[in-house]
């Protein structure tokens, strides 16, 4: 494999992908069988600047340096050589947030990340406008805000991008975008893969009052699906990527693409009636559509898959963490008797056990809140656990009430979807460390959507992998859709480990979320109580 590797490299076959994530910037080099080969990475923080979450400029590109130069000295440790070329390469990073500049390529403001939520009165306004839901991080709720506030660089503004927009315009010069990450700036057309038209309309008119000398896709990127070309790597993007200055210009880069849509291909989850579902500190699930819903929902956001196709999205600001806080309960217990602690043993045990409690949890109830939760109407939380006298209190069902919370509230986004709007589903994956504990997480999961669950081995290999595999595709699709692509070339049949739900855990889920439904007068006292 090594020797291979290595003349993959050599010749540059190798195809790059590098994600921007939230706090860590992750580069991936994959082979021609799209396999990772070498990697690398950087560690960054957002700063509060002004009352505003955001990431420098500077801190950008010292990250993206830094974790490509990372990927150096691992190609260089593990084969001896140094890249020079590449068969292609793709950017994606957070979604949404805010990058505006003026014909100087000048940023107007510091970047406003998708954590700001100082877009209320903005995302409420546009909502009613497109008879559609706007959430708080979507660009357009940025931009809207920004001119209801009457801020003075609006009228300055020539581009306003992603930051993965803004990373591929500064190393091709081309300002575009993959349509997966342009659905999180304003609405799509899934017909017509572009911006929607009557929203466009309606925002131009909303703001001609004011008299800006720019209309609205003025000052968008281009939309691009996957496969489109978006561009080459310009003499000042190979510096700007490699400071060494050993890699040339003119490599081809596919559209740059958000977070959500990198999941989408890392997890197989393209296809309509396919969707993955992420379970770590929060979560989310994705469902690919084979047709728009019916009306808004202010707890589903509408984005698309990196080819165009809708997208439900629920997410859920809790899930693991309040878990993992009980777990630890036990790991104290465990070292108070003076046992040996292997957290793997601790995980294990504590989750299988829970499988022998009732599907009911035997009337407990746990609030998982640790911070509020949009879904069901909690603009703060108060993690709680909540049991009446007649309940069946004991390990196993006071286990299982914290594994079904964990996924409770996205079982009540999904509800909507699946029961209301009767979306189909045909193969659901599953990633993320509430999976990490083979079986349980996803038969608790199964049970809460009414659907198998796959988990595959690769999930963990994440966005940059997703991205990577998208900067392929752009080289080797030979007319495939992408769907067909991941399915022949990158995942090969394999499905994962799947496991469906049994007619007696989906009962016991729908009693235990009718108890939570009752019981969330309870959470939303303690969040008044306890200050």
């Amino acid at each position: 494999m090594g020797s291979n590797a290595k003349s993959i490299i050599e010749s540059g076959k190798a195809v790059l992908g590098i994600e921007f994530g939230s706090t860590r910037i992750k580069a991936v080099l994959i082979d021609e069988e799209n396999k990772p080969i070498a990697q690398g990475s950087h560690t960054w923080e957002n700063q509060l600047v002004d009352g505003l979450w955001t990431y420098s400029i500077d801190a950008i590109w010292n990250g993206v340096q830094d974790c490509y130069s990372d990927l150096r000295a691992d190609v260089k440790k593990q084969y001896g050589t140094e890249i020079t070329s590449l068969a292609a390469i793709g950017i994606s990073a957070m979604m949404h947030g805010y990058m505006a500049f003026n014909d100087k390529e000048e940023i107007l403001v510091p970047f406003r990340t998708w954590r700001n939520t100082n877009t209320g009165k903005a995302a409420a306004e546009l909502s009613e406008l497109f008879v559609f839901n706007v959430p708080l991080r979507w660009s357009i709720s940025h931009l809207y805000q920004c001119i209801l506030e009457d801020m003075e660089h609006v009228k300055e503004i020539t581009f306003l991008t992603t930051l993965a927009g803004y990373i591929h315009w500064q190393l091709t010069g081309e300002k575009v975008l993959g349509i997966g990450d342009a659905s999180g700036m304003l609405p799509i057309d899934s017909t017509t893969k572009d911006y929607a038209a009557d929203m466009v309309d309606k925002f131009n008119k909303l703001i001609a009052p004011k008299g800006y000398n720019w209309t609205l896709l003025d000052i968008l990127p281009k939309v691009l699906c996957a496969g489109e070309a978006a561009g080459c790597l310009t003499d000042k993007g190979a510096k700007l990527l490699d400071v060494s200055g050993n890699l040339k210009a003119g490599i081809p880069l596919c559209p740059p693409e958000g977070d959500a849509g990198t999941g989408m291909v890392a997890t197989n989850a393209v296809k309509q009636r396919t969707g993955n579902v992420s379970a770590g500190t929060s979560s989310f699930s994705m469902l690919v559509l084979e047709k728009e819903l019916t009306k808004p929902y202010e707890v589903i956001d509408m984005v698309t898959t990196p080819d165009g196709s809708p997208v439900a999205m629920v997410h859920c600001n809790n899930c693991t963490s309040d878990l993992n806080a009980w777990v630890n309960i036990f790991k104290e217990y465990q070292e108070l008797l003076g046992v040996p602690v292997d957290m793997n043993e601790v995980y294990g045990k504590l989750y299988n056990h829970a499988l022998e409690g009732d599907a009911d949890c035997g009337g407990l109830i746990s609030y998982n809140y640790v911070s509020g939760e949009p879904v069901t109407g909690l603009a703060e939380g108060r993690p709680l656990f909540v049991r009446s006298a007649n309940d069946k209190f004991n390990l196993a069902n006071f286990m299982r009430a914290n594994l079904y919370a964990s996924v409770g509230v996205l079982k009540i986004g999904n509800d909507i979807l699946l029961k209301e709007e009767q979306v189909k589903v045909d193969r659901i994956t599953g990633h993320g460390g509430l999976f990490k504990t083979k079986g349980v997480g996803q038969r608790v999961l199964a049970a809460a959507i009414n659907s198998p669950i796959s988990v595959m081995e690769t999930a963990g290999e994440g966005g940059a992998w997703g991205i990577a595999l998208l900067a392929a595709y752009l080289i080797y699709n030979n007319g495939a859709n992408l769907a067909d692509f991941l399915e022949a070339k990158v995942f090969a049949g394999d499905k994962g480990i799947e496991i469906a739900p049994t007619p007696e855990d989906v009962e016991g889920f729908n009693a235990y979320i009718e108890n939570y439904k009752a019981g969330l007068a309870i959470e939303q006292a303690a969040v008044v109580a306890k200050k």
